[in-house]
């Protein structure tokens, strides 16, 4: 049987969905929360979709008639213990495994495209890279945008790991139309790469997606800040969500809770408050 959420839940007019992955790919809890709360929504981990039980998790997503805002995508040579552990082995930055982070990211975008979606979303990685590297870099991303318009969808930067002004210069270096921003505020604080309300000002014209998600900043520089419920750390919910407003940003939101022991209920809580906002 194929169950179709009706209803659309919404903050303003911008869809609200949750982030698979917050609660582990487990469509039974992802299940439990839209009869819950009516979340139609869904910003889709992709990543299980290439493994061997990947056509019984497509299934199943394509079955219950989930509207999906983006796929994401991740790369198991990540390592996000320590800043320094995910500069090294991030996005598309690593020779070592960029053939296989290529084929991943192919694979992902067919995906993509076989599921009716347009975004698919990751960490390119750290920017601050100069000469060779930087060339480098700069070469395979335009080869990932290139191939996502060959196939009629985005690529979106997941945001954080610099400040939005370095990546707003990689942006209008590459001018690329199948290059995008998907704009997590509580990366910028996590990161310590600036004020996520001026970023979405300065990225104005690449924000496709977001993801509603706080934190506290470090106070020890070089370390992680602290992810906490959406509403209680530093990304400043309301004034945020005005700035989108104010930017004319015409996306969906994707609620993510990476940290915590309740995560389901801290992402009922920013559905309320998400709903009720009222600009």
């Amino acid at each position: 049987m194929v169950r179709t959420y009706r209803t659309m839940i919404k903050c303003i007019d911008w869809p609200i969905g949750v982030c698979t992955w917050s609660l582990d790919n487990n469509f039974d809890k992802i299940s439990e929360l839209a009869e819950q709360t009516g979340l139609s929504h869904l910003n889709l981990g992709i990543a299980p979709a290439l493994g061997k039980k990947g056509e019984k998790y497509l299934s199943r997503v394509q079955k219950e008639g989930w509207n999906i805002t983006a796929t994401m995508m991740s790369f198991p040579q990540e390592d996000y213990s320590t800043l320094e552990s995910i500069k090294a082995t991030g996005g598309i930055v690593p020779d070592r495994y960029w053939e296989e982070t290529l084929k991943r990211l192919i694979d992902a975008m067919d995906i993509t495209v076989r599921l009716g979606v347009k975004y698919l979303a990751f960490h390119f990685g750290f920017l601050d890279h100069a000469g060779e590297r930087a060339m480098i870099f700069n070469d395979r991303a335009r080869l990932l945008a290139d191939a996502a318009a060959d196939r009629g969808i985005m690529i979106l930067m997941e945001t954080g790991q610099e400040t939005a002004a370095e990546l707003k210069q990689f942006l209008e270096e590459l001018n690329h139309p199948a290059l995008g921003v998907n704009l997590d505020p509580a990366n910028m604080i996590l990161y310590d790469k600036g004020n996520p309300i001026e970023a979405a000002n300065t990225l104005a014209p690449w924000i496709q997606h977001i993801h509603v998600k706080d934190a506290l900043r470090t106070k020890i520089p070089g370390t992680w800040g602290q992810e906490v419920p959406w509403g209680s750390g530093q990304v400043g919910g309301p004034e945020f969500l005005r700035a989108l407003k104010q930017i004319n940003f015409t996306g969906a939101l994707a609620i993510e809770r990476e940290a915590g022991e309740s995560r389901l209920d801290d992402i009922k809580t920013a559905i309320d408050a998400l709903k009720n906002f009222v600009g």
